[in-house]
């Protein structure tokens, strides 16, 4: 590298030397950042998101290329965020693509040290065999002086504030219309 070469790319010679006296513009980049491009750029389309973790419902804009999320940043229309994330939801792009994200269902049997992989169809199965067995043996149809009751006491909901209001309803009817009573929602706490 030659003087020339050397003091050209010293930020303060650039500044001196050319039409950016301040400093604020070209004379302050270096030849790597005015090579760079965003990660967005290159994506393929932009869907809207809502970020899942908490109850706030911050836009979000996830960019995809090649049918992969490649960035995820706040939504500048949401009325609600006005394109600003929280840390959490800034993490979200790792929630997404992170290595540790499990995508098979796991299950450790009951006194099992080791986990084992299911089918999702397996696994269904058998959360819907416990619910209804859970709902049976909890079950009341009458209560002690003979009042028709048809409730279970086996079966009870506690919904978190990181579901929505369309959630929440659906959770409410699914768990009523399985007999249960206790049914509450940690927004409402």
């Amino acid at each position: 590298m030659g003087v020339r070469q050397w003091l050209e790319s010293w930020p303060v010679y650039r500044q001196l030397t050319g039409p950016d006296p301040l400093g604020r513009g070209a004379a302050a980049q270096s030849p790597r950042y005015a090579a760079m491009r965003p990660r967005t750029e290159s994506a393929d389309r932009v869907a809207d998101s809502v970020c899942p973790f908490c109850a706030v419902g911050c836009g979000q804009r996830v960019f995809v290329r090649d049918e992969k999320v490649v960035q995820i940043e706040g939504d500048p229309d949401s009325p609600i965020s006005r394109g600003r994330l929280c840390p959490k939801g800034s993490a979200s792009l790792q929630l997404v693509t992170g290595p540790q994200r499990q995508e098979k269902v796991r299950y450790r049997a009951p006194y099992a040290t080791e986990w084992t992989d299911l089918d999702l169809d397996t696994a269904m199965d058998m959360v819907v065999d416990r619910v209804l067995d859970a709902r049976e043996r909890g079950w009341q149809e009458h209560d002690e002086h003979g009042n028709r009751l048809r409730r279970t006491m086996g079966l009870a909901s506690l919904g978190g504030a990181t579901l929505d209001n369309e959630e929440n309803f659906l959770i409410k009817k699914l768990f009523t219309a399985l007999g249960a009573i206790q049914i509450e929602n940690q927004a409402r706490i």
